[in-house]
């Protein structure tokens, strides 16, 4: 199928773009893909990338850990344990922003299930939107919550939920904005989305270069800094109400970073520098490896 080709910047509508990096797809495929880059805005974009009718191949992995449970690996472990222990912290800037400490929470991108069953144990009405047929099917019946198909999307009821949350989703989408405009009926009018994405202006991301681990093309079509964050929340109609970070991602994406890179040890060498990039970053919270941004309508 023909790949998807921009003549100008997906963000701001410029011609000025150009090749920005070449990478490959490490995970998978061994394809190779261009990031491009806009002159005017600075948004970096996979381009020529595969369709919604092909996407779908370039998933077809039992290592896709979002998508699975029963993969063991060192990767996999890190990556578990990763995400144990960041379940207090969502929970906890859930909370703080939605001003609440229950109520309706829709996640998008809820792979294996295990954020909206902690939600839901913490006593929070959800439900998710899943690709994944096989996550879908398996999270729904394992954790008896309510799991829709993206293509479902528009049939759930305008201003029903409190928080809808996206970690790790929104580089995913054909069509970002649309989904923005989605994510904007769907919440109360004083709700809140949260959102986390990989950083391309990180320590890490620029140490990397084609290496960098989150750039996983061609999964990833979009490839977000703060700058552009704000750039697309704007033009989506929200108001970025504040910007976190994600620690402990770091610490994974530079395990796989160094994986990608053939190092002996990848597992030791990416967590001792997944140590360094956290102590450059520390007190530049713009240059670390994963953000989380808050928005309101």
């Amino acid at each position: 199928m023909k790949p998807v080709h921009y003549d100008k910047c997906p963000l701001c509508l410029s011609e000025k773009t150009d090749s920005y990096l070449r990478v490959k797809d490490h995970f998978l495929s061994k394809e190779e893909f261009d990031i491009f880059r806009c002159d005017d805005c600075g948004f970096l974009f996979t381009q020529d990338h595969p369709g919604e009718n092909a996407i779908s191949d370039y998933y077809k992995s039992e290592e896709y850990l979002s998508h699975n449970d029963r993969t063991r690996s060192l990767s996999a472990l890190l990556y578990r344990i990763v995400r144990s222990l960041m379940l207090n912290r969502k929970l906890g800037i859930v909370k703080r922003f939605s001003g609440l400490n229950s109520g309706t929470l829709l996640d998008i991108g809820s792979g294996s299930g295990h954020f909206v069953s902690f939600m839901k144990v913490k006593g929070w009405r959800v439900s998710g939107i899943e690709i994944n047929m096989k996550a879908r099917e398996e999270s729904s019946q394992k954790f008896d919550i309510q799991i829709f198909d993206p293509a479902q999307i528009s049939i759930l009821a305008s201003g029903s939920f409190d928080c809808i949350t996206l970690w790790h989703s929104l580089e995913h989408f054909q069509d970002p904005f649309k989904y923005a405009g989605e994510i904007k009926r769907l919440l109360k009018p004083e709700g809140v989305c949260v959102l986390a994405l990989p950083n391309s202006a990180s320590c890490d991301a620029q140490y990397y270069r084609e290496f960098w681990g989150a750039w996983d093309v061609p999964r990833h079509l979009w490839h977000f800094n703060p700058d552009t964050f704000r750039a697309f929340s704007e033009k989506s109609g929200f108001t970025l109400i504040d910007t976190l970070s994600l620690p402990l991602d770091v610490f994974y994406i530079s395990t796989l970073s160094e994986k990608y890179r053939s190092s002996g040890l990848y597992f030791i060498s990416g967590i001792i520098k997944g140590i360094w990039f956290s102590l450059l970053s520390a007190f530049k919270k713009e240059r670390r490896s994963s953000m989380i941004y808050i928005l309101g309508k």
